[in-house]
């Protein structure tokens, strides 16, 4: 029985390196490819606002627009983002994906 004075919080969705977003704000999954998202990504990195980097100094594959008008940045691909999404049990995973394991050290 849920306890009528804690509402219940909309799932989370794991963006990444546990980092998390709400999934009731999401309004979009953009590639970062086209030029003009990545215009408007340096123009907000410049302005140092609505830009939250949770790349973990990852390379940026996905821009996730918020309905607050901010823009979160993922090392995740939307794809991988989109099926978190879409099943319910995989929004807030721990275990980190291949894309979030570290970089291996080149061999010499």
């Amino acid at each position: 029985m849920q306890d009528d004075r804690t509402p219940a919080l909309p799932p989370l969705l794991n963006v990444g390196f546990y980092n998390f977003v709400l999934t009731d704000k999401i309004v979009a999954l953009v590639r970062i490819d086209s030029a003009p998202v990545k215009r408007l990504v340096q123009q907000l990195r410049r302005e140092g606002t609505k830009l939250i980097d949770a790349t973990q100094g990852r390379r940026t594959r996905c821009v996730v627009f918020l309905s607050s008008g901010q823009i979160v940045l993922s090392a995740l691909t939307q794809e991988t983002l989109a099926k978190r999404l879409s099943r319910p049990e995989a929004l807030f995973t721990p275990e980190p994906t291949e894309e979030e394991l570290p970089e291996e050290e080149p061999a010499e």
